[in-house]
């Protein structure tokens, strides 16, 4: 089985990350414990993982309407439903949707992150020890020990400078030999490489290139602009940049 699928799921949002409505098939379900999560046979909901949340959007069926607020992993990518919510048993066909503004939001932010761990590994070579994000707003934790007077302006000037440069952002499948091969794909200080026999790569053209598995714009130009709204002293070694994307 490769990359592109999650147990029985095809994974629509590594196929196309503009996607927003599709067509499939439920393969299993129990509508008497809707906390079990459904299965579908093809999925653009982003899981979650990596820092990023998963989507929300619905399912549409015979006139009703669920609500996806979550997602379990196991086997398989479990779709978690609102409380309350009718859940469609297996073999019913169904419409997904995505809340677009939720998805297009983590994506900006998703890539605004990677373009800030560039310029910082870039400009100071310091590895990543942690990140998390939501939609609009997110930080990432660096081994930076030191940083001189003025840092969080001038980092706000450089990331915005690459945002504006509109870079492509590529991504690609590659066998994990000739992904490995890249130097500095992992950037974070205590993460091996995936242990997969395919590595999705994220390559921010001319600045960052990492194994990923986000949701990503398909330029930097499109992620609009970034405040860097804070940095914090999170011990002797950790420094905290705190990120927000402008309206």
């Amino acid at each position: 089985m490769g990359i592109d699928h999650h147990g029985r799921t095809h994974r629509l949002d590594w196929e196309d990350v503009t996607l927003r409505e599709w067509d499939c098939t439920v393969l299993w379900s129990d509508p008497g414990d809707p906390e079990a999560g459904i299965v579908l046979d093809r999925s653009a909901f982003y899981p979650g993982g990596g820092g990023q949340p998963p989507d929300h959007g619905v399912l549409i069926w015979q006139g009703v309407q669920t609500s996806i607020i979550g997602t379990r992993k196991g086997d398989d990518l479990y779709l978690l439903p609102a409380p309350g919510d009718p859940v469609p048993p297996a073999g019913t066909t169904v419409t997904g949707a995505l809340d677009d503004q939720r998805r297009s939001s983590l994506m900006r932010t998703h890539s605004g992150l990677h373009v800030l761990c560039g310029t910082v590994f870039r400009d100071f070579g310091a590895l990543v020890t942690g990140n998390n994000m939501e939609p609009g707003e997110a930080r990432m934790d660096f081994n930076l020990p030191e940083v001189p007077p003025g840092f969080k302006q001038a980092l706000e000037d450089a990331v915005n400078a690459e945002i504006a440069a509109d870079r492509k952002i590529v991504v690609r499948t590659l066998p994990k030999e000739e992904a490995e091969a890249i130097p500095d794909l992992v950037r974070t200080q205590f993460k091996a490489p995936p242990d997969m026999p395919e590595v999705r790569v994220v390559d921010i053209v001319g600045l960052d290139a990492q194994a990923d598995g986000g949701t990503h714009v398909a330029s930097t130009g499109q992620i609009g602009r970034i405040s860097v709204v804070k940095v914090e002293n999170k011990g002797r070694q950790n420094r905290r940049v705190r990120i927000r994307l402008e309206p």
